[in-house]
């Protein structure tokens, strides 16, 4: 049998001496405080956040109104534009000033971004550094970027004081801004266009060499309103690159002017259709709306015509937005241009999809289809998406959202010799679905719950890669997501150099895996797991609804995951966002045990026979093979009553105590020593320090499975070492235990999750070493080969 088998479990009274406090004091600190609730970290619960998680009664937020004319010169590649700004004061305090983000002057060569950006020289080995970041450092420091601020003035044109500080602009008004009042300024703008493979970042230009034609993928254009709210007042953290933004909701006017051989892609509706689009390309859009598939809006056989084009005349494209925290578009002559309606719910909607002809054959087979598919599976998961578009679009940009845009960029390899010749990875393929259904995702979060990405980067990275995950399952059978799955952050769990989720988005380490994939394998694993499916996905929902169109923190998130689900996961959030354990849990033992009877009739062949089945020593062994003589044999006068007395057998005084003992009993006790049950116990250890669940799979020698699912609180009284006891019928002979049999918790070293432990197999690579490289020889070959 593989079960270690120690003997007889004795059932008896406990003590109640010295019991009653045994686990009140912690000396060892062996509870390590996993299951302490969070209410010493989070904010205290007031009028404007509840302690249920959601707004309270007071709740308030800031609105910014813009109206923005902007110019985009196609040859210098540079912005001109103006704007005005309605900045409605909802908060109950007096402001003497405002703070404005200036985004752009990121670019400029001493910004604090640039200077403050470290360098890896040890990307692939010491000393060296690849191409593109060696680039980037390179053209950041010639490059003249960031805003001209030309303007900035109250609606009657006179100047207002203020202070640029770096990434940011300090307005000080002329009269304090009184609760409930608004006030209306102006600010004039330009800057030049990135090019965004050489600065990175999230906008800018792609030149495409071959018809020498540019794609403007424009956003962090304008200068925006900085948040201001309850928790932090003036969210005013300098922009460093990574940390995204914290902005206002607003209705948006734009007027765009480009060439007019360009077409435009933009948050919000196309209020001129009949100034810039053909008859055709109005028609065409008509059909769409109740198309069943995408339709061509402009055909690739019109975009190439296109692109040959030099238009010297202008054209204005004016959108309008309503509730939006940002605004963002595209333009370019290259583009072809597709759509498709989706109506369902309270959603009604233009799903449409912009690319250069190199984007085909694969982004009209599936970009336009990732949109519809997006909003589909994150209207139940969220609400139903409130936007009238949906906009995915190709560029320079490798992955980015905006509210009703997105830039994505995976596109198909092209044989320069046949340009007709189009081929995709499996991995370009999968990317640009992913990528499509993250970036429009990102609409729901944080463009809709409007978290603060300046400060908590996994609010809206992490909450929308784990409905990401939901999606790509809806998509196709075995989709190959990249997170999500518990088993994909297993790496990372062990790693060296992590902070925890719960970091400033500035210092976190290993972003992707930080931000990204921890958060949603832990809310997958919650969902899974330890909540349930319907459990987790209606708190879920429940906190979407709460928040849309507000401004969540993650105290928020918290409590609103276990109001609405009754489940105390304070441990779950301590462990997976506050710290850096890891999940490694071990089976260390099993202990099989059968109920001792008392009843020296009973027990005391069982225990003959225990003693029995022990081997003998080896000294048994050898003494017997060496016929070693003893002193007895020579004299047996020497033995006396122990020589002959079987330890085992039962005597009359045994017999009376145990009568004894049975007239003590109560009637149930009596029926506790009766039960011929197989009982076992599994002790565990909690190497990782992050406690999880136990999932059981018990196999039996009768060929029978039985799954079990212990929950985490076992672990509150010791989180370092636990044990199970498990009662099973008589018939119910234990084979063997796996832990986590599924890999559902992330556990670092699935090695220790069995017993009995198995023999590890892998696969033992072979090589050969490597001469080291004779320079001597090599220069004489190459001067041979000269002559």
């Amino acid at each position: 049998m593989n079960i270690k088998l120690l003997g007889r479990l004795t059932v008896a009274w406990l003590a109640m001496s010295g019991t009653s406090g045994s686990f009140a004091a912690d000396p060892l600190n062996v509870t390590g405080d996993k299951f302490r609730q969070l209410e010493e970290l989070l904010p205290t619960p007031n009028s404007y956040r509840t302690a249920s998680g959601a707004p309270g009664h007071a709740y308030w937020q800031q609105q910014a109104d813009y109206d923005i004319k902007v110019s985009l010169d196609d040859d210098k590649q540079l912005i001109t534009a103006s704007e005005t700004i309605t900045y409605t004061n909802n908060s109950p305090d007096i402001l003497r000033y405002l703070w404005v983000q200036l985004d752009q002057n990121r670019f400029k060569p001493n910004s604090s971004g640039n200077l403050a950006t470290p360098v890896d020289m040890e990307a692939i080995e010491p000393d060296t550094i690849p191409f593109k970041s060696f680039r980037r450092a390179v053209v950041s420091g010639e490059f003249p970027g960031g805003y001209q601020i030309t303007k900035v003035a109250d609606t009657r044109g006179r100047e207002l004081r203020h202070t640029i500080v770096d990434t940011g602009m300090r307005i000080d008004l002329p009269q304090p801004l009184a609760s409930g009042s608004r006030v209306s300024f102006q600010i004039g703008w330009a800057y030049k266009v990135i090019e965004q493979k050489a600065l990175g970042g999230r906008s800018g230009y792609e030149y495409f060499e071959r018809d020498d034609n540019y794609l403007y993928e424009i956003a962090q254009w304008f200068p925006r309103m900085a948040a201001y709210n309850d928790v932090s007042g003036w969210q005013n953290k300098q922009f460093l690159g990574r940390g995204e933004f914290a902005l206002e909701f607003g209705d948006y006017r734009v007027a765009i002017e480009v060439p007019a051989d360009h077409i435009v892609a933009a948050t919000g509706v196309l209020q001129n259709p009949k100034d810039v689009l053909t008859s055709k390309q109005r028609e065409r859009l008509r059909k769409a709306r109740v198309a069943s598939k995408p339709v061509m809006i402009v055909t690739k056989d019109e975009a190439l015509e296109n692109e040959k084009s030099r238009s010297n005349k202008r054209k204005t494209w004016v959108f309008e937005a309503e509730n939006v925290r940002d605004f963002s578009w595209a333009s370019s002559r290259k583009f072809l241009w597709d759509a498709q309606g989706y109506k369902k719910g309270g959603t009604d909607t233009m799903a449409m999809s912009f690319y250069p002809e190199e984007g085909t054959p694969l982004w009209d087979k599936y970009s336009t289809e990732s949109i519809i598919h997006t909003i589909d599976v994150y209207n139940r998961y969220s609400f139903d998406y409130p936007y009238p578009v949906s906009i995915s679009v190709n560029g320079p940009v490798g992955g980015m959202e905006y509210p009703m845009i997105t830039f994505n960029g995976p596109r198909p390899e092209i044989d320069e010799e046949d340009r007709s010749k189009r081929t995709y990875s499996r991995r370009t393929k999968y990317g640009l679905i992913s990528v499509i259904i993250h970036e429009v995702g990102h609409n729901y979060y944080p463009m809709i719950i409007n978290s603060d990405e300046r400060q908590w980067t996994w609010m809206d990275e992490g909450l929308n890669t784990f409905v990401q995950f939901l999606a790509e399952q809806e998509w196709e059978e075995k989709y190959p997501s990249r997170r999500g799955d518990a088993r994909k952050i297993v790496e990372y769990m062990k790693s060296e150099n992590q902070v925890p989720i719960m970091t400033n988005s500035e210092s976190v380490l290993q972003l992707g895996n930080n931000a990204y994939g921890k958060p949603a394998a832990a809310l997958n694993i919650l969902r899974e797991s330890i909540m349930g499916r319907e459990l987790f996905d209606f708190a879920f929902r429940e906190y979407a609804q709460r928040w849309k169109f507000k401004r969540p923190m993650p105290a928020d998130f918290f409590r609103t995951m276990e109001d609405a689900s009754g489940m105390d996961l304070d441990w779950f959030w301590r462990g997976w966002f506050y710290t850096t354990d890891n999940v490694d849990i071990s089976l260390d033992a099993v202990h099989h045990y059968t109920v001792g009877t008392q009843n020296p009739e009973v027990e005391g062949p069982w225990k003959r026979a225990q003693h029995k089945r022990e081997p003998e020593t080896i000294t048994v062994i050898e003494n017997r093979a060496k016929k070693l003589t003893r002193i007895v044999d020579a004299k047996p006068e020497l033995e006396d009553f122990y020589n002959t007395h079987d330890e085992f057998d039962v005597s009359n005084a045994d017999r009376n105590s145990y009568q004894s003992k049975l007239e003590n009993l109560e009637d149930w006790e009596k029926d506790m020593l009766k039960v011929e049950s197989n009982v076992y116990v599994l002790d565990f250890s909690n190497i990782g320090g992050l406690v999880m669940p136990l999932f059981l799979r018990l196999e039996y020698e009768d060929g029978s499975v039985e799954d079990l699912r212990i929950p985490a609180e076992i672990w509150t009284r010791n989180a370092k070492k636990t044990s199970k006891m498990l009662v099973r019928d008589k018939s119910k002979v234990l084979k063997s235990v796996v832990l986590d049999p599924h890999w559902e918790t992330a556990d670092v070293n699935v090695e220790n999750n069995f017993y009995p432990r198995r023999i590890i197999k892998s696969r033992l690579e072979l090589f050969k070493d490597e001469k080291q490289r004779n320079l001597m020889k090599d220069w004489d070959e190459e001067l041979e080969e000269k002559d």
